[in-house]
């Protein structure tokens, strides 16, 4: 969800159900960039850039170990690029964006380099790539696999806002669906501290690290690599980062595939109600699982949360599961099938015994903190990138006034949902770019879009939208029908439509179902 992370969790990539055969005709593309030699593709960059930043060529060494991880095997090198502070004055101040790589297998056969997009917006490609790689193997017998932190993120001047014991005590005492007006106040105060925090700790590149500047970089970073198009495999947010692209940049684009597709025409408001929606509907399904009637368990979860908004469970940490972690951790588990037995033992123990252990450990993994109570900081660079995009800065009285619509679309997510519109940029020190993404790109080679029908978090019918936005020609919709947040990986259908598009340049017909 919206308000921790919209996107898949660092750890948690590849999240989608079994995958069935049935799939469309095949068309073929040309390579991608004739040139797969490491020097510079065909398709050049920005004449505005500094031949500095135009020239520069990634210095590849042996990665260290992210924060709390460990270093990436021995076929991984790290580097980093300069790219413009302000995009607007290239010649002036640099920021470097953090890069990891594992060359391709098939040297004699290289296509070139395929750059990842995680989500969040804020996960680590640096972190994610190595650990998510094995799901990439055939793809990398011809490809570079090449993540990166996009600016704002981790190692690319990542945005820090507030303290590990300043997070613990946000989840623990801002009710995040208030009934009170003084729960009002400490809501709409909790959003402004989060924002100032975030001024004050990381202000140089706090109004710099929206997804336009981002799609820049992520242009620069191919000329560097030495492709004349981009290879690019984007999910979740990274889809509305990769429809920017080719927006700004739809002469550049080769292959590139988006998973788990951001609604490119919903404002702040539409995305939250989008959320409700895709949630509910995953719930409900989980439900139906079970044997469950849908409507009945909702409303009796919905219940659950009423009494621990009143009543925090005890844990046996001594840390008390509020409304807030109860429903995130309800949350998490339904970004995949593979979570609902978690879920059902963490509700049945809630409801049955009234303690809080199994959703609080949902929780905290979804919230980035680990044994010792530290948190990442994955949800700073979310809300920071997500507030530098958009202009939506509802009122409390707006979102007040959005409760029973989204408490009828979902009486367990959307109370939540209505009130973080308000909450969520509050107080922001940085004005938004646009009411929603542009992703129009006339001209551009065929993108993939795939949407998953019971996807909770980017609903399917994002993924229809996304591909009409694209254009006629460009946009090639595919249709998953299953669970989870993303189809790639799993094997079936889709990843094989994906790995022939990307390595044989077979593009399938447009409309094409699988499951």
């Amino acid at each position: 969800m919206r308000a921790h992370r919209g996107a898949v969790r660092a750890g948690a990539v590849l999240l989608t159900a079994v995958l069935l055969a049935g799939c469309g005709l095949l068309r073929t593309e040309p390579e991608p960039s004739e040139r797969a030699d490491g020097r510079p593709g065909d398709s050049s960059v920005s004449p505005d850039l500094p031949a500095e930043l135009v020239s520069q060529r990634p210095d590849w060494k042996r990665c260290t170990a992210p924060r709390g991880g460990s270093a990436p095997g021995s076929d991984w090198r790290c580097a980093s690029v300069k790219v413009p502070l302000d995009h607007a004055k290239p010649s002036g101040e640099t920021l470097s964006i953090a890069l990891i790589r594992k060359e391709a297998r098939d040297k004699g056969r290289r296509i070139g380099s395929l750059l990842f997009n995680f989500g969040g917006p804020g996960g680590s490609g640096v972190e994610l790539l190595p650990r998510a790689a094995s799901s990439y193997g055939k793809l990398n017998s011809r490809y570079d696999l090449v993540g990166f932190d996009p600016r704002g993120v981790a190692a690319s001047s990542g945005v820090n806002c507030r303290t590990h014991e300043e997070e613990e005590r946000a989840f623990h005492s801002v009710d995040p669906t208030p009934d009170t007006a003084a729960e009002e106040a400490a809501f709409i105060e909790n959003g402004a501290d989060f924002g100032a925090g975030c001024q004050r700790r990381s202000g140089k590149v706090l109004p710099y690290v929206g997804t336009s500047a981002a799609a820049r970089d992520l242009d620069l970073i191919r000329h560097v690599l030495g492709d004349g198009k981009l290879s690019y495999l984007g999910f979740s947010y990274g889809t509305e980062l990769g429809g920017t692209y080719a927006h700004l940049f739809p002469g550049n684009v080769g292959r590139v595939v988006l998973d788990a597709v951001v609604d490119p025409t919903a404002d702040s408001v539409g995305r939250a109600r989008n959320q409700a929606t895709g949630f509910q509907r995953a719930l409900e399904n989980y439900l139906k699982d079970r044997g469950e009637d849908p409507k009945a368990g909702s409303e009796r979860i919905a219940r659950l949360l009423d009494r621990i908004d009143g009543n925090p469970l005890p844990t046996a940490s001594g840390r008390e599961l509020t409304e807030y972690l109860a429903i995130t951790g309800i949350v998490t588990p339904l970004y995949s099938r593979s979570g609902w037995p978690a879920l059902t033992a963490a509700l049945d123990e809630a409801e049955d015994k009234g303690t809080g252990d199994g959703l609080l450990r949902l929780a905290d993994s979804y919230n980035g903190r680990d044994e010792n109570g530290r948190y990442d900081t994955q949800a700073h660079s979310q809300r920071a990138i997500s507030c530098a995009d958009t202009k939506g800065r509802p009122t409390v009285d707006e979102a007040r006034a959005l409760v029973p619509e989204f408490r009828e679309l979902s009486p367990v997510f959307g109370p939540f949902l209505a009130w973080d519109t308000a909450g969520w940029c509050a107080g922001w020190p940085v004005d938004g770019e646009r009411d929603t993404p542009e992703t129009s790109a006339p001209g551009a080679g065929p993108i993939l879009v795939i949407g998953t029908t019971g996807d909770p978090a980017t609903p399917y019918e994002g993924a229809r939208r996304m591909a009409d936005e694209l254009g006629k020609g460009v946009g090639i919709m595919i249709t998953n029908r299953g669970e989870g947040h993303g189809a790639y990986g799993e094997g079936g259908c889709v990843t094989s439509l994906v790995d022939g598009y990307f390595l044989d340049g077979k593009v399938p017909e447009d409309g094409t179902t699988c499951g």
